[in-house]
């Protein structure tokens, strides 16, 4: 039987997933340490536990900073993108209804039922994907406030305008979670938990595709192709 290749994911898509990736792995180990310094008795010098805090706390900023351009380049690429607009599967069309309910029926027999194309990116992964964007987007939110409610003074190294900024674009979410800048913590960690259970079900459904088609499905963010079988 004879397979061609299909593109999946450009260079772009691929430099951005991965360094999401790595970013995401980075800012789950420095937020746990900044929660909880779970390796603090380590450090032979006391008196440097506030420089490793501070270490974990500007690697967390950093990495958070990504997180934020590599939002508004997933954003642009959804909506304009030259290789896939991932919008399209977003729609709650009858096509793309059918075909999320196509795809889950197709997980949940182990592939027993495949009435779908798998040579595109289908709706179930396109909604997967959605969920996880906006995980991401409500990390960021409560985690700029809780940032910006460490600067009571209402002055930064930048001037006033920043927190300023800040406390418009995120206090609603003190409204949005109880109240209370503990409520909005609670809500942060709760949701890495919940972003560290999506990633294993990611990477165990692209493993669980990779078997069960045999369409080499792993390849996609890393060669940006799989390969489909000819009719």
């Amino acid at each position: 039987m004879n397979y061609k290749k299909v593109e999946r994911m450009s260079g772009a898509m691929r430099i951005n997933h991965w360094v999401v990736a790595v970013s995401m792995v980075v800012a789950i180990v420095t937020g746990l340490y900044i929660g909880h310094p779970y390796y603090q008795s380590f450090i032979a010098d006391p008196a440097a536990t506030k420089y490793v805090m501070a270490w974990n706390r500007l690697a967390h900023f950093i990495v958070a900073i990504i997180f934020d351009v590599s939002s508004i380049v997933v954003a642009y690429l959804y909506f304009f993108s030259r290789f896939e607009k991932p919008y399209k599967k977003l729609i709650p069309s009858g096509k793309n209804i059918s075909e999320f309910f196509a795809v889950l029926v197709n997980l949940i027999t182990l592939n027993r039922v495949k009435k779908f194309d798998s040579s595109h990116s289908d709706s179930f992964n396109s909604v997967f994907f959605f969920v996880f964007h906006m995980m991401l987007v409500w990390m960021l939110l409560t985690g700029l406030q809780l940032y910006v409610h460490g600067l009571a003074s209402g002055l930064s190294s930048i001037g006033a305008w920043w927190p300023a900024m800040l406390h418009l674009a995120t206090d609603w979410t003190l409204w949005a979670t109880g109240g209370t800048n503990m409520d909005v913590r609670i809500s942060h960690h709760y949701t890495m938990y919940s972003i560290i259970a999506w990633v294993m079900f990611h990477i165990y459904y692209q493993i669980w595709r990779t078997i069960f088609w045999k369409e080499g499905d792993i390849n996609i963010v890393v060669g940006g192709n799989k390969f489909i079988k000819e009719k």
